[in-house]
């Protein structure tokens, strides 16, 4: 089993910057991709950024530009970077992390709990 821990979430202004967390705990399991996914109430998850184990990330078009993720593969933890946050920002965001068992190649699609990004003034 994989197990999520995220932190790093909590209540900005408008253009002010909030760094999240998320750090696997994955035992005999390789990580391979890591990313954050977001729902705002009302709406569908949607991909923010992931991160390949290699380093090569993805961006939603929404967050081109203000999001920075990188990764720590030694402590398996995963940095999203947000600054000039923007209302439309406000979500929870959750981590997910690919997983693979070293011993049958099962992968596996793990989810962190949540945590609540609020963006007002």
């Amino acid at each position: 089993q994989v197990q999520l821990v995220e932190s790093g979430g909590g209540l900005v202004q408008p253009g002010g910057s909030l760094r999240l967390s998320c750090t696997a705990s994955a035992g005999i399991f390789s990580i391979t991709i890591m990313g954050w996914y977001r729902q705002a109430p009302g709406k569908e998850r949607e991909l923010v950024a992931a991160i390949t184990r290699g380093g090569t990330t993805n961006y939603s078009d929404s967050v081109k530009g203000r999001f920075t993720l990188s990764r720590d593969n030694a402590k398996n933890t995963a940095y999203l970077q947000m600054n000039n946050l923007k209302p439309e920002d406000t979500a929870v965001y959750y981590c997910n992390a690919a997983s693979v068992h070293p011993m049958t190649e099962m992968r596996y699609n793990n989810w962190g709990q949540g945590t609540q990004v609020t963006v007002s003034s």
